[in-house]
């Protein structure tokens, strides 16, 4: 089972039904969902709903989701994992009225320290579309490097974008974190 995560303002835990209602009203900000690759735009409840039925309940660390809970508000946010042919591939989104405040750095720290140990993986990837500067900067403070540029559909946006490719490895994680 998807394991709880706790930082100082933060829960990382399984996502349930019971998110659905701010999934969706995160998600269908096109300022959000425009920055994702796999979210459709708009994104509705019934999205929200089908998205959190398909999420198994013993994911292995390579596809397992959190849910980003801030203390005294609720649902913020996700972070994940996701085996992209045979690499682990994180992503995150936070709601719009949760960027500028760190929430997603300390919820990437806890989600690689969690995956580091939780699995035997060397690397761990990601990315940013070419106008995400800022989620870019969330990576390059956690030690990610940028690989080189490919093109991803944008389903909210219905194009492919120019993407830029990122990588963390593991010795550069661990080396951070001594």
């Amino acid at each position: 089972m998807t394991p709880s995560l706790l930082t100082s303002r933060l829960i990382l835990r399984p996502p349930q039904l019971g998110d659905a209602d701010a999934l969706a009203l995160y998600l269908n900000d096109f300022e959000v969902s425009g920055n994702l690759a796999r979210v459709p735009y708009p994104y509705l409840r019934s999205d929200a709903v089908a998205w959190l039925g398909s999420q198994r309940p013993r994911p292995a660390a390579e596809e397992t989701s959190f849910a980003i809970e801030l203390a005294g508000v609720g649902y913020v946010g996700h972070i994940g994992y996701q085996k992209v042919g045979e690499v682990p591939v994180i992503g995150y989104w936070l709601g719009k009225p949760f960027w500028g405040r760190g929430i997603m750095t300390e919820a990437a720290i806890a989600a690689i320290d969690w995956f580091f140990e939780a699995s035997d993986a060397s690397d761990i990837y990601s990315g940013v579309f070419h106008f995400n500067q800022p989620s870019l900067a969330i990576q390059k403070r956690l030690g990610f490097t940028e690989t080189g540029h490919s093109t991803l559909l944008c389903l909210a946006r219905g194009v492919e974008l120019e993407h830029i490719d990122t990588k963390l490895a593991r010795s550069v994680w661990k080396a951070r974190r001594q």
